[in-house]
């Protein structure tokens, strides 16, 4: 039986790029179609966006900004230009944002990250994501049927109902929180219900920390992680390398410096930026808000795509000072005006009963004058003073926060 899910997985990485490029033009032009990107891509000839340096000078799209555009104008905020009746289904997730689901096999692309998981064709799985509104439920349930499974459309919670349906259907597969199947293996446990049939799974929406990996393991079920939005459906998952999580085909993921769309150095953390190649749907340079770092090299499970460490935090490190925004944006600014610099942070500390700033930055030789410099910058871009500390290069941690509020 082959370890991959089909060939695309394992091509030489160059092919990937090329053939990922090729078709980019063509989906940009598709998104211009719809009034939101018409206007936010305005200038842009889809022809000359081929490579991910031309990709990088479009704007980002963050995901932050969508619950206030879809308001704006409802539902998806001017971003898609067919008619509602084009999709198959319509969601909601908090915020709100509103999610279409494009008419297609495997409109989430699932199947991959399943099949990573050990999910075969013929497999009976126990889908226990919600269902109600949100896209969760539909993601893996479209995806395991796509790979030839059948699905037992559970749901989160009453867990009495499906050790009934467990006995009886015999499930090899699961897919939910890694919280909720705690929840079923101690309750299974505990009212002598038999539920050992299940022998892998595929979690998601939540941590899955080492001592919960254990335990599960423990148990006879070999879990893996995937992580994924409700915009994109699965973007990347693990896989039996246990090395990280390779990213989805069918996807161009960016690692940019938080608060910009400039891309981080290799190896460096970052926020993860999206680009997908859906006519129907195209997400242009979506940014999700988690961080995440490239992994060097491809794979040893033989799949050649990007690797990623996983979630590693959240990239919108926004806070209030004195009762006014910082933003990530602004250090980016400062980092704009001081080129030779390296890692920026802003420390947010109280002392005494106020707000205090300090502004640490990299630098390898500093100049005479820089420290005030960089004050003068930090007053005039965020409008509050603070003090400046300079650090010699590679100080700073490389965890993609450029804001550390330690109040």
């Amino acid at each position: 039986m082959t370890d991959h899910y089909d060939a695309l997985e394992t091509r030489e990485p160059a092919t990937r790029e090329a053939e990922l490029f090729s078709r980019l033009p063509d989906v940009l032009r598709k998104a211009l179609a719809a009034p939101a990107y018409a206007e936010r891509l305005k200038g842009t000839d889809p022809a000359s966006v081929t490579s991910r340096a031309a990709l990088a000078r479009l704007p980002v799209l963050r995901k932050s900004e969508l619950p206030a555009l879809h308001k704006a104008v409802p539902p998806f905020g001017g971003f898609v230009a067919g008619p509602l009746g084009s999709f198959g289904r319509l969601f909601t997730s908090p915020g709100p944002i509103f999610e279409p689901e494009p008419v297609r096999a495997d409109p989430w692309r699932g199947a991959r990250a399943l099949f990573a998981a050990g999910f075969r064709p013929g497999d009976v799985v126990l889908n226990t994501f919600s269902y109600h509104l949100t896209p969760g439920g539909f993601i893996f349930d479209a995806s395991a049927r796509a790979l030839g499974c059948a699905v037992i459309p559970a749901g989160p919670g009453n867990a009495e109902q499906q050790f009934e349906l467990i006995e009886a259907y015999r499930p090899v597969g699961y897919s939910g929180t890694p919280d909720f199947l705690k929840i079923l293996l101690d309750a299974a446990a505990n009212a002598r219900r038999d539920i050992s049939s299940i022998k892998r799974a595929l979690v998601s929406g939540a941590a899955f920390p080492k001592s919960l990996q254990d335990e599960v393991k423990s148990r006879g079920i070999d879990a893996y992680q995937a992580f994924g939005t409700a915009d994109l459906g699965l973007v990347a998952f693990e896989t039996a390398a246990r090395d990280g999580m390779v990213v989805n085909e069918d996807l161009i993921m960016e690692i940019v410096r938080p608060g910009t769309g400039d891309p981080v150095a290799p190896g460096d953390v970052g926020e993860i930026v999206v680009t997908s190649l859906d006519p129907q749907h195209p997400w242009i340079r979506l940014a999700l808000g988690d961080l995440t770092a490239a992994l060097p090299g491809t794979s040893p499970c033989g799949r050649t795509n990007m690797r990623i460490k996983g979630w590693m935090g959240r990239a919108d490190q926004t806070t209030k000072v004195k009762g006014m925004f910082v933003r990530p944006e602004q250090i980016a600014e400062i980092g704009k005006r001081h080129p030779e610099l390296g890692r920026l942070r802003l420390v947010v500390t109280r002392s005494g009963e106020s707000d205090m700033m300090t502004l640490r930055a990299e630098t390898a030789a500093p100049s005479e004058g820089l420290q005030g410099e960089l004050a003068a910058s930090l007053r005039g871009v965020t409008k509050l003073g603070g003090n400046v500390e300079l650090v010699g290069a590679g100080a700073l941690p490389n965890d993609g926060k450029v804001i550390a509020d330690e109040r």
